[in-house]
């Protein structure tokens, strides 16, 4: 597609922000007004269309994207059932499932695995049962009911955020960290991709999954900049 406009700019509308063309504002793509809670958004999202040349690359608007869902999805009718879906990444959470004790795997996983589970532990009041081996097992109702309302405090844009992080980590207790003040989000990746890690340094690697690993890196890093620009000067 041809670029069709010559100017953009944002511009306060409501309670939120939304990005003109031609001072024209933007729709989402389910033909809901494309209003995001903060100008920091705002800004990014328009800055996905200035720096478009002539010809318009559609893949260029992760911003949009993920704004279009948390409009569309995520503040709809749909909402309680993302919300299900998302909470319940804890009750098989990757970062409860060890390599058997004996196993050098397994001090890894200590390493990197046991203080951010333990931080939020202690952060949402809940006990999780590790388990070395790969058989499911029950985490406890209250565990479970305590992070379901973990997930449900969110707005749309931290839940459009959230699903977005546990798809890719398999972790709720990563995602939801990666959705705190000041996270390292190289350091949560590199934890939520631990086993792949252990298996490429015994192993090896080839080409193309060093890509695969680089766009799942760079799409958990563009789910945190989301959300962060989504409460960026908001009120607390």
């Amino acid at each position: 597609m041809k670029r069709f406009y010559n100017e953009v700019a944002t511009q306060a509308q409501g309670q939120g922000w939304q990005v003109t063309l031609d001072g024209r504002a933007i729709k989402t793509a389910g033909g809901n007004a494309q209003r995001v809670p903060s100008l920091a958004l705002a800004e990014a999202m328009a800055r996905e269309w200035s720096t478009q040349g002539e010809e318009i690359d559609p893949r260029a608007f992760q911003l949009r994207d993920l704004a279009d869902y948390a409009i569309d999805v995520a503040s709809g009718e749909a909402r309680v059932g993302l919300i299900d879906e998302i909470a319940a990444y804890a009750g098989s959470d990757t970062l409860c499932y060890r390599a058997d004790p004996q196993e050098p795997l397994h001090a890894r996983q200590l390493e990197m695995w046991e203080p951010l589970l333990a931080e939020a532990e202690r952060r949402y009041d809940v006990h999780f049962e590790r388990v070395s081996g790969i058989v499911h097992r029950q985490q406890p109702p209250e565990t479970m009911a305590r992070l379901q309302a973990a997930v449900a405090a969110q707005d749309a844009f931290g839940l459009a955020a959230l699903r977005m992080l546990t798809s890719l980590s398999a972790s709720l207790v990563i995602a939801l960290a990666a959705l705190e003040p000041e996270a390292d989000g190289d350091s949560l990746w590199q934890t939520a991709n631990l086993e792949e890690d252990w298996q490429a340094e015994h192993w090896g690697s080839d080409a193309e999954a060093e890509e695969a690993r680089h766009a799942r890196s760079e799409a958990f890093l563009l789910a945190m900049r989301f959300a962060a620009l989504a409460r960026e000067g908001l009120r607390a």
